[in-house]
């Protein structure tokens, strides 16, 4: 088996095994090696350094501090977003799911505050709900 990084003309990585290195030709010219993305089929082989047999791959771990001011940032780009497109209801949360849910209020994006025995309520009856993110403290407070 041979893996090749593959690039689509739209500039999609990717990559695909094959039983042997003529196959992706064969294939390609059939039609058959195509985007997962876009489905394109104007796709190359890309540049690969060969897979030596024995060969040790060291991987760096990620930096623990990039990964949690990327998540902090992520989580507060989210509570950001809801606060602004959301409307907020306060306790009154649980209710107003359900009021959507079932038909009985307009249909509208909500946010607010639920005890977790209404949330687990409105879950076990379908109405689609999630935790927004806690808001995470300014960068210049975090050590």
């Amino acid at each position: 088996m041979i893996k090749y990084a593959l690039l689509c003309e739209h500039g999609h990585p990717f990559e695909a095994w094959f039983s042997a290195s003529t196959d992706y030709d064969e294939q390609r010219a059939r039609g058959l090696v195509e985007c997962p993305i876009c489905a394109s089929r104007e796709v190359a082989k890309q540049i690969m350094a060969p897979a030596v047999s024995g060969t040790k791959r060291t991987e760096r771990a990620p930096d623990p501090a990039k990964v949690q001011s990327m998540m902090m940032q992520a989580a507060r780009a989210v509570r950001s977003h809801v606060e602004q497109n959301f409307d907020y209801v306060g306790d009154s949360f649980a209710r107003e799911a359900r009021d959507i849910h079932e038909g009985r209020s307009e249909k509208r994006e909500i946010y607010g505050e639920a005890t977790p025995t209404e949330v687990k309520k409105l879950k076990d009856d379908g109405v689609p709900c999630a935790p927004l993110p806690p808001a995470p403290p300014e960068p210049e407070t975090v050590n």
